[in-house]
């Protein structure tokens, strides 16, 4: 449930939206270029990113049956002029879906929307459902300063649910702190916590209690959300609720999902504790440096049935019977993703 791609001929929305920063590809040869945010060079990107061959030449050398693939949150676009992020969001969607038209029983799709405007986000979201193998969206920790939790989002949660979309939340770089600049800190610290952060607020704001069902899938194992828990649980009874509520954070954590990326078999662990064994699905921010090596590394030392679950039965309760492609054909739901 977690892979990226970019499609390389991203609209060029400068001329008309000449205010924002808007993101380009920059090919420097046949398989290398710069993905650009404006007029800074963002990432180094090579044809992994958009090349279907290439993707699916790893898949098969990693034993990997099936990959969901979604944005880049840096093109997610939140701040920009919402017309705009629509026309990227609904371009980057038209990619994702020719992929998988292409490649049905490799590839399948999260979507990307422009939240900063929950009617157009609700649009583009039907639209993706409404087309082979999408899944869901993707959507990143919070919008413009406003959390996830937040009730002008409600609407979209409600037609998530309705859809039966399933909605990954990935922090971007952009929403870290100046202190947690530089790779070590933002990846390493950063991203957990903005993403437990998040949590926090969907958590302990009642948000859940008025988003019952939505299938939120927290990036990263969910963050630093095990480590913090409890203290959300502490939290809320110092502020009046009762010890045996429903609304107690541990108790609203089950109805979430997250990814296996955590690189460390303990804090997988503890995610499995927080949200629930049957609510964790395999992770691996593939075609990037950050993928695990071997790609199974962690969940591959699981006992056979928690290894079953994350790498494809979670999935194929919502979504059904999964592909089972390429020579090694490893329990992969959603592969690599």
């Amino acid at each position: 449930m977690h892979t990226h791609a970019v499609d390389p001929g991203l609209p060029d929305l400068g001329r008309r939206y000449s205010r924002d920063r808007w993101p380009s590809v920059e090919r420097t040869d046949e398989k290398t270029g710069w993905l650009n945010y404006g007029d800074r060079r963002y990432r180094q990107i090579d044809h992994r990113c958009w090349s279907p061959d290439a993707r699916m030449a790893d898949m098969d050398r990693d034993g990997v049956a099936m990959q969901v693939i979604s944005p880049i949150p840096v093109t997610f676009c939140y701040e920009a002029d919402p017309a705009g992020a629509a026309e990227l969001a609904a371009a980057q969607n038209d990619f994702f879906a020719r992929l998988v038209a292409e490649h049905p029983t490799r590839f399948a799709a999260l979507g990307a929307i422009a939240l900063q405007d929950p009617d157009l986000a609700v649009s583009e979201l039907r639209r993706c459902m409404g087309r082979p193998g999408f899944l869901g969206v993707e959507i990143a920790t919070q919008v413009r300063g406003y959390e996830l939790a937040d009730e002008q989002f409600d609407r979209f949660f409600a037609v998530a649910h309705e859809l039966g979309a399933l909605v990954l939340v990935h922090p971007r770089d952009e929403d870290l702190p100046t202190r947690m600049a530089g790779l070590a800190m933002g990846f390493g610290a950063g991203m957990p916590i903005e993403t437990a952060t998040a949590a926090a607020a969907l958590l302990t704001s009642g948000a859940l209690v008025r988003r019952p069902a939505v299938r939120l899938c927290l990036a990263h194992g969910a963050g630093a959300l095990p480590a913090i828990i409890g203290r959300l649980d502490k939290g809320v009874q110092i502020g009046g609720m009762a010890a045996d509520s429903a609304e107690l954070p541990s108790r609203l954590a089950g109805s979430l999902w997250c990814d296996s990326l955590t690189y460390n078999r303990t804090a997988l662990l503890s995610a499995t504790e927080v949200v629930g064994a049957d609510h964790v699905v395999f992770g691996s921010d593939y075609p990037f440096p950050a993928v695990p090596d071997p790609i199974d590394h962690i969940v591959a030392g699981l006992p056979a049935g928690l290894k079953d679950q994350i790498s494809r039965t979670n999935l194929e309760r919502i979504y059904g019977a999964l592909p089972r492609t390429g020579p090694h054909a490893l329990s992969a739901a959603g592969g690599d993703g």
